[in-house]
């Protein structure tokens, strides 16, 4: 039930259609859906696109990249980096930098799956509400978030 949930507000957040209107060509109906944005959450890279007349173009990152890692990393200093910048913390920073983390959205605690995939992230995963959490240090003290949490910050 919640992955489904989540998987429909995904869908839902994921194509945002704005001003519908219809052009008469050669005496038919044709319909313009104006500009759509899609957003693709991968579990190791995500990317943002848009759809505009006729054509999809895939919108570039602060780095000129069409792909970005779904990386987020909490520094010391109270700083939340993401993208290729957290990407490049997680040999300095590996307990706080936060990767793969889609694999945990929707299961539960003890879905064998969480169980076999926690033991191989350096950052640490704790239960809270029968659920995976991911425990993380950032310059303000210890935060404690859900998987979706962190994908909201990708």
């Amino acid at each position: 039930m919640t992955r489904l949930l989540v998987s429909t507000l995904f869908m839902i957040g994921c194509l945002i259609a704005f001003g519908q209107t219809k052009e008469k060509d050669s005496g038919k109906d044709k319909q313009d859906v104006g500009t759509v944005i899609g957003i693709d959450l991968g579990t190791t890279y995500s990317c943002v696109g848009v759809f505009k007349n006729g054509r999809v173009e895939i919108i570039p990152n602060d780095q000129g990249n069409r792909i970005t890692p779904s990386y987020v990393a909490f520094t010391a200093e109270g700083e939340r980096l993401i993208g290729d910048a957290a990407k490049n913390q997680l040999t300095s920073n590996p307990e706080n930098t936060v990767f793969d983390v889609k694999r945990l959205i929707g299961r539960e605690w003890g879905d064998p799956t969480v169980q076999s995939d926690i033991k191989f992230f350096p950052f640490k995963v704790i239960e809270k509400n029968a659920k995976p959490h991911i425990k993380v240090e950032t310059g303000s003290g210890t935060k404690v978030f859900a998987p979706e949490e962190i994908i909201c910050q990708a």
